[in-house]
């Protein structure tokens, strides 16, 4: 990936500030007090208003193009900031509808808040002031004594970043909240970028450094010491990629901060960036009075034997490395987005959206967007999802469109791949204004799942992830939380916390696998989670620190380390052939398998997706590997026990589920074998009722039993009895061992005679 430079010969005047309108059209201001338009399409550059001879613009910013939840179709009317004390709201035609004296000295620094409703400017006097859409004076948020050269919103408006010399400083809008503040470089900062889709905060200052961090202040990326200050930077809208400006210098990176480019061009310093709405071009006000234009080129996609790159705005380059065959993709439009997986391609241009399978690239499926901009892509074996400003939108491969999920309160311009996930029937998204909770939805009809409440968790989600393979009913979500903790439930059973592993960063399920990696300094470990949820690690080979994982397909997976290369590397087939053949239920074909691998790993997972499955024999062989010689023997009883009611009953118990269990023995008649469980559970009620005597109670049976364990398990533990229900019920209900011995043998024969009537029945009508 890099940037596309283009120049023109002479300069046109000399820059302070640039700023788009819309994709191809930009605004330019400059010391010699005039305003241009520059159009990108016919190569067109218009004076739109000659300022006053007193104006000498230092900022610009345009009015947000999305307002209340709405977007509108171009943005009417900016801020320009000057050296005169003022700021001025200019309309999109030039007429300056309204000039504020807001500070002594220069206003350095002008910005509107993500949804327009309030202005904030920065001076030379040191002092920050917050402003109503019409340019009334709200409040005055900081006062010092030296200059604030840069200034930047929070992801949710309700939060301030700005300059104080070598530090910087959070300062929420609530009076009583905590001022966040820290020693960032070691030279003046000039210039700070705060991005709302990864809540990342880029700075660059007069040590000739730019760095990383994230909403607590903590470094996430130093950059080496440049030749010259780094007097520009500047987020792309999506947060994946940002820019750099220095003097005859112009630098792409990715958001963890390495370089993907440099440019030499000869601009003298790069005074102000500005990303584009659709994050696919940059202009830069450059001391020498050009403006620099740059987009991305070279951009690349790869799904099992195809590589796909990005040559030029509307071309795509398709190598299938298998036998080295060619094609050209051209579009009408610009790409803005593109994603590769599951054998399709789908590219969103500005206007229309094409698909096309791996197997054909010469007839792509199109249609038409409903929104310009398209920031995300996700895909799935039989949906694809995208966001725009408008919405959530499902498709299916065949162009039709499937769902559109909605909740009150969606955000849609801050979603991305962290907080939205996708699988063939699963939809789940993040809320923005509470970090934890998640909403499900269906993928098919976009209706919330279950009662329709959404999940919540004790602290706030920073990614979610939904696995790719299985029925709906065994859908599963990762969690990683606030702490960086990651938590596993399932879907259709939500508010039941699984096994916990403690990560730095990603959690990714593998797009054809149950499995999640997670990164842990220079060490990537592959998660599998068999059926049955049990964790398995599978450590893979070390890296360089804080690895990066793109994408693993198959047994292949490709890491990006902490210096920007690119690194391929591979794990174990075996857990994808075991996965495979418990999915089509081949089960001997999964002993042969475990017995030539010979890894414990692997007989632990065909032991949880025996068990699953229900395959109890495949099961007994499994744990007698790992030699779980307590589970060896519970699946031997439940073998021997007579019914299908009982088994299958137990079969849940031995999987933890134990409400299952106990509505099959009930629906089934089995009433003292539903008791039995929850005694032998020693489910007494310590707490709550105890189930074992409520169900006794409930169905006027049994209570003798209940009563006499109850007794049993005092006696053992040498304690008096203490629960008040027990001692109602034992006043006026005789305990007889013998009689309880005797109820029991006749429940035990009656299940007998009733399984036997029942295997008779089915001979015989399977005779006929």
């Amino acid at each position: 990936m890099r940037f596309k430079l283009s120049l023109l010969k002479e300069p046109k005047h000399i820059l302070s500030c640039v700023g788009w309108t819309t994709a191809d059209e930009l605004f330019s201001c400059s010391e010699d007090h005039q305003i241009l338009k520059w159009n990108l399409l016919t190569n067109e550059t218009a004076v739109v208003v000659k300022l006053q001879d007193d104006i000498y613009p230092i900022d610009l910013h345009w009015f947000p193009k999305t307002v209340g939840g709405k977007k509108q179709a171009t943005a009417e009317s900016f801020v320009l900031t000057s050296t005169d004390g003022k700021f001025h709201l200019i309309s999109k035609t030039g007429r300056i509808e309204k000039s504020v004296e807001a500070h002594r000295g220069a206003v350095l620094a002008g910005r509107w808040n993500y949804d327009g409703t309030a202005l904030i400017t920065a001076g030379e006097d040191g002092q920050i002031k917050i402003w109503s859409k019409s340019g009334m004076l709200r409040s005055t948020l900081a006062q010092q004594g030296t200059p604030v050269y840069s200034v930047a919103w929070g992801p949710d408006s309700d939060r301030i970043l700005y300059t104080f010399g070598r530090q910087l400083i959070i300062k929420p809008l609530q009076p009583s909240s905590k001022v966040l503040q820290w020693k960032a470089h070691d030279g003046i900062i000039l210039k700070v970028d705060w991005n709302s889709m990864n809540d990342l905060i880029l700075s660059g200052g007069e040590d000739c450094k730019y760095k990383v961090w994230d909403s607590y202040g903590r470094l996430l990326y130093s950059s080496s010491s440049n030749d010259y200050p780094v007097t520009s930077v500047a987020w792309a809208p999506d947060g994946e990629v940002f820019a750099v400006g220095s003097f005859n210098t112009l630098r792409l990176c990715d958001k963890t901060g390495w370089s993907y480019a440099l440019e030499k061009p000869n601009t003298g310093s790069v005074f102000s960036l500005a990303w584009s709405a659709d994050g696919t071009q940059l202009a830069g006000a450059c001391g020498n009075g050009h403006v620099i234009f740059a987009h991305i080129v070279e951009q690349r996609w790869e799904w099992r034997n195809f590589e796909i790159t990005l040559t030029k705005r509307r071309t795509m380059q398709v190598r299938n490395v298998s036998n080295d065959a060619v094609d050209i993709l051209e579009f009408r439009d610009r790409v803005i987005k593109a994603s590769l997986a599951h054998g399709h391609l789908v590219v969103a241009t500005s206007l229309q959206c094409s698909l096309y399978s791996t197997k054909n690239w010469n007839t792509p499926l199109i249609f038409d967007l409903k929104e310009g901009t398209v920031s995300l892509i996700l895909q799935a074996e039989r949906y694809f999802l995208l966001v725009d400003g408008g919405g959530i939108y499902v498709y299916s491969y065949e162009g039709r469109l499937v769902s559109t999920p909605k909740f009150a309160g969606m955000r849609t311009d801050i979603l991305n791949a962290q907080s939205v996930s996708l699988s063939n029937d699963t939809i789940a998204v993040r809320d923005k204004t509470d970090e934890k909770v998640v909403y499900l939805f269906d993928a098919q009809t976009g209706k919330a799942i279950g009662d329709g409440k959404p999940f919540s968790h004790k602290l706030e989600v920073m990614e979610i992830a939904l696995d790719q393979c299985g029925p709906s009913s065994d859908r599963k979500i990762a969690l990683i939380d606030k702490n960086h903790d990651l938590y596993l439930t399932s879907v259709r059973r939500l508010g039941r916390e699984h096994s916990v592993h403690k990560i730095v960063s990603g959690a990714l399920f593998k797009t054809s696998l149950n499995w999640i990696t997670k990164n842990l300094s220079s060490v990537i470990i592959f998660i599998l989670f068999t059926v049955s949820n049990l964790p398995v690690l599978l450590t893979c080979s070390e890296f360089s620190r804080t690895p990066h994982i793109l994408n693993y397909v198959g047994a292949q997976v490709s890491v990006r380390r902490a210096d920007g290369s690119l690194v391929y590397s591979s794990v174990s087939p075996y857990p994808a052939l075991l996965h495979e053949y418990s999915g089509s239920a081949r089960w001997e074909d999964a002993l042969r398998l475990c017995r030539f691998a010979k890894d414990q790993t692997l007989w632990a997972c065909l032991a949880g997706m025996a068990m699953a499955n229900r395959e109890l024999t495949t099961a007994e062989v499994a744990y007698a590997a790992i030699q779980e010689v307590d589970k060896v023997q519970y699946i031997n009883f439940i073998k021997d026990l007579p019914s299908k009611e009982s088994s299958l009953a137990h079969t849940l118990l031995f999987s933890g589920h134990v409400q299952e269990a106990e509505a099959t023995l009930l629906q089934a008649g089995l009433v003292y074998q539903a008791i039995q469980i929850h005694i032998n559970l020693y489910n007494w009620g310590q707490v709550r009722h105890s189930l074992s005597l409520e169900l006794a109670v409930k169905h006027k049976t049994h209570v003798d039993t209940v009563l006499a364990h109850r007794q049993k398990f005092l006696q053992v533990f040498s304690k008096k009895e203490t629960n008040k229900r027990f001692l109602q019920y034992s006043e006026g209900v005789e305990v007889d061992w013998e009689k309880i011995q005797a109820k029991i043998e006749m429940e035990l024969a009656k299940e007998r005679e009733r399984a036997a009537n029942s295997s008779v029945r089915s001979s015989v009508a399977s005779r006929r």
